[in-house]
């Protein structure tokens, strides 16, 4: 793996992350925004990026933003919202060409902070808010991109697995927000929120390429003008159970497979020394192809038509997708369980050891191959506060024994199972 680490400092709000490297033609710039995930802004935050790409001061017209883009040697934009752990997060990507490569009378890295510090402090605006005409059109965009998340079952089964899971966290919240808080946004409480948003919230540059941290660093002082500095950081709160019963849900709605999905909760996340080995536990569980989900549940016993595993290391929480038919319920539930308590047991083999590290470790040295999954990485030490490099978690992994992975796998508790079946069957 790359051993070459990110350099940081500070330019007012913006913590700055550069890797100075000439591997790549282009340079790689993101820009993080990171609050709280809370029923009172998770909407109004969400739909401002969408607003955002509209429009700028000197762009104010779609067309002449997306030109703008097309004049820069057809620089890359676009945009994520998503949460981690308790957090809501707004990234912004630009992938620009190198200056080296092509002929250019302006820096093309200085002309992509402009473009970005643009976008993000100086929206297009009509009489002192946002354009009403963007504000409604991005809105029914929102609107359609959660109307979807039902039509997809699997990834609506997951959902509501962890909104019932987590009923009373911020975490049910999903991060583009909620349907019914659309309609009574405007432009101008929009534009309200926004300016809070961005007065309020944690927020990181990164860029891969080759330039210097202190290039950088003029560019964000000179382009992004975001008021006085203010000290905040990410906080990570463990998740941890309720005491009683699993908690049981069935839902009904027109599909023809039930979808079976269970929720786990466990103290291990990202920042813990115990990190690697709940990466062990989720990859034997049901991470890969050669899991104990995979090949018992689906393969052996023809229960699911699919059967997997995820951690959020970020929240400490764990979770298990199924589709399977709806008479089976029971026996997929017994057998699901027993996967789980096989972990425990420590009943584990050299051989699924040995894949699953196969498998982390591949996934790892993949991280060097793009600028953009380096500055995921290096993300996560400011959401987490933990130092540890792709390198040093890696060896963490080929370190990791059987034992290891059974304490993990003693921190996972099953908490939420959610089944959702057919509305006719009996």
């Amino acid at each position: 793996m790359n051993k070459m680490g990110f350099e940081h400092d500070n330019a007012g709000r913006v913590r700055i992350h550069v890797l100075p490297t000439k591997r790549f033609k282009t340079y790689a710039i993101s820009l993080y925004f990171g609050t709280p995930l809370s029923e009172d802004t998770v909407t109004t935050t969400a739909l401002t990026p969408f607003v955002l790409r509209r429009g700028t001061e000197s762009y104010p017209e779609t067309i002449q933003f997306r030109e703008r883009l097309e004049q820069l040697y057809g620089a890359g934009f676009g945009f994520d919202v998503y949460k981690r752990g308790d957090y809501q997060i707004v990234q912004f990507r630009m992938d620009t060409i190198n200056d080296s490569f092509v002929q250019s009378d302006e820096s093309l890295l200085s002309s992509s902070f402009s473009f970005l510090g643009e976008v993000v402090t100086k929206p297009a605006l009509e009489n002192g808010h946002f354009k009403d005409s963007y504000v409604q059109a991005e809105r029914e965009n929102v609107r359609k991109k959660l109307e979807s998340i039902i039509n997809d079952k699997i990834r609506y089964a997951a959902e509501r697995c962890l909104e019932e899971m987590c009923r009373n966290e911020p975490y049910r919240l999903h991060p583009l927000g909620q349907r019914k808080d659309l309609d009574s946004i405007n432009a101008e409480a929009l534009y309200k929120a926004y300016r809070t948003w961005l007065d309020e919230a944690n927020i990181d540059l990164y860029v891969v390429g080759d330039t210097t941290l202190e290039e950088v660093k003029q560019l964000v002082e000179q382009h992004f003008q975001l008021g006085p500095v203010k000290q905040v950081s990410y906080e990570t709160k463990a998740s941890s159970r309720e005491e009683g019963e699993v908690r049981i849900v069935e839902e009904k709605l027109d599909v023809s497979q039930g979808k079976l999905n269970m929720g786990l909760r466990t103290s291990i996340t990202y920042g813990d020394d115990n990190y690697a080995a709940a990466l062990m536990y989720n990859g034997i569980l049901g991470g890969y192809p050669h899991s104990k989900l995979f090949l018992n549940v689906r393969e052996k016993e023809s229960l699911a038509y699919y059967a997997s595993s995820r951690y959020d290391g970020h929240k400490g929480i764990g979770t298990i997708q199924s589709g399977i038919e709806v008479q089976n319920y029971k026996k997929a539930v017994e057998i699901i369980q027993n996967q789980i308590a096989e972990m425990k047991a420590g009943h584990i083999s050299e051989l699924e050891m040995s894949q699953t590290k196969a498998m982390i470790r591949n996934l790892l040295r993949e991280i060097d191959d793009s600028a953009f999954e380096m500055i995921g990485f290096d993300f996560n030490r400011q959401l987490s506060g933990k130092e540890r490099s792709g390198e040093e978690l890696l060896q963490q992994v080929e370190n990791i024994t059987v034992e290891d992975v059974q304490a993990a796998a003693s921190t996972f508790e099953l908490d939420t199972i959610y089944f959702l079946r057919g509305q006719k069957e009996e």
